[in-house]
């Protein structure tokens, strides 16, 4: 069951990813604005979350705070989303991190 938890966190940090993508190369601006946005949004969510989520995290955070901070990151995921015009996907990441958090912190999972 965790194995199945933890494959399913995994597929949802790469669709944190994509949104943020989806967002920045669907901006309503030029195309370099477009690239920079497309690009750097989910280069800004990878760098945080590889700095204080990550297994190897550079920086070693308290269990509330690195929850916290993935929470920031998954938020700002279905945020970005909904402002792509798709609320109802990004409502979908977000509670659908919060139910598979939720229920590996009850399988005794780390953090």
């Amino acid at each position: 069951m965790t194995a199945l938890l933890l494959g399913v966190i995994f597929l949802l940090e790469l669709a944190l990813l994509g949104s943020a993508g989806y967002w920045g190369f669907t901006l309503d601006a030029g195309w370099p604005l477009r690239l920079l946005a497309g690009l750097g949004a989910p280069l800004v969510i990878a760098v945080v979350w590889g700095l204080f989520c990550s297994p190897r995290a550079a920086v070693t955070l308290p269990d509330p705070a690195k929850l916290a901070v993935q929470a920031a990151c998954f938020l700002t995921g279905g945020v970005l989303l909904a402002l792509a015009g798709h609320a109802a996907p990004g409502v979908a990441l977000v509670a659908l991190w919060a139910a598979d958090k939720a229920a590996l912190t009850l399988t005794g999972s780390p953090i």
